[in-house]
């Protein structure tokens, strides 16, 4: 096989472009690295600064802090059902909604697009909102993490413009073999889908999973129904109310300390590896079709 001969101008093309994506890889990665190192760092040494990628004082503490709460278990349950109802919920209902818009012979899409465009840019606040779900009985429920986002604007742009990308014809065979909408949406419409609606479930889990406002609104009262963000919240405002403690207090106060003594900076940096985990172990599975969604549903008004 014939191998061209390099020019020093290649070489210093290649070495630049390599030098660059590993600038980027570092700068990219270095955030949550540091933070993963705080977080396994000793509360008390951490304070001192100067933690870059390598615990200097390795410990658990920080962690034995956020999970030795009863509530962090069932709240992490909590949150991981309302994270996989919710999207499975959200994106079938946006995605059937999209189907619908998208068919030429559904004479009023242009008024229901509209109609649902500009929700996006009017909203009733906050006041309204909590007066709605009080009169849909939805306090103190499951519920209202899910059915208030049922249908997602943005998402359903999404799926739609996917949808209008596909053959017409795949479409109209399956009418002609008989197949009524519904069983078009499901049979033929859903599986040719399947990178948009990966790439909007990948946005509504991550909503759903981070969210921890509407729990503070409308279930703060049962614990039951606590989510994990909502418990890792309390802990931080907890810690935020101790800060004001020095830590010769904290030795003060109790011989064991040095090994229980936490910092709201410990602790923030905890709480965001904790909660960003399984994010990140889930994102891998659906970045090719993330990406393929988002380049093949995205260029279409």
């Amino acid at each position: 096989m014939y191998k061209r001969n390099r020019s020093p101008g290649d070489v210093i093309f290649d070495t630049a472009n390599v030098l660059l994506l590993v600038l980027l890889a570092v700068i990219t990665l270095y955030p949550f690295l540091n933070t993963l190192v705080v977080s396994l760092n000793d509360a008390n040494d951490s304070i001192q600064g100067g933690l870059y990628l390598w615990p200097r004082a390795f410990s658990w503490d920080n962690y034995h802090y956020v999970f030795k709460e009863a509530t962090i278990f069932h709240a992490t349950l909590i949150s991981i059902l309302r994270t996989v109802i919710g999207t499975v919920v959200t994106v079938f209902c946006s995605a059937m909604v999209a189907y619908t818009i998208s068919r030429p012979e559904f004479v009023l899409r242009k008024f229901v697009t509209i109609m649902f465009v500009l929700t996006m840019y009017l909203n009733g606040g906050l006041i309204p909102n909590y007066l709605l779900i009080r009169d849909l009985h939805m306090i103190g429920s499951f519920w209202v993490y899910v059915v208030p986002g049922i249908i997602g604007v943005f998402n359903m742009i999404v799926i739609r413009s996917f949808i209008e990308g596909l053959p017409e014809g795949i479409i109209e065979s399956a009418r002609m073999d008989g197949a009524g909408d519904f069983r078009t949406f499901m049979r033929i419409v859903l599986p040719l889908s399947l990178p948009a609606l990966a790439t909007v479930a990948l946005f509504t889990g991550v909503f759903q999973w981070n969210s921890w406002f509407d729990v503070f609104l409308y279930n703060s009262q049962d614990v039951n129904l606590s989510t994990l963000q909502y418990e890792l919240m309390k802990l931080l405002a907890n810690s935020n109310s101790n800060s004001s403690m020095t830590s010769a207090d904290a030795f003060a106060n109790s011989a064991n300390a040095s090994a229980n003594f936490v910092t709201p900076t410990s602790i923030r940096a905890t709480m965001t590896i904790v909660a960003s985990l399984p994010m990140i172990i889930v994102y891998p599975f659906l970045q090719k079709y993330f990406v393929k969604g988002m380049t093949l549903g995205g260029v279409k008004g």
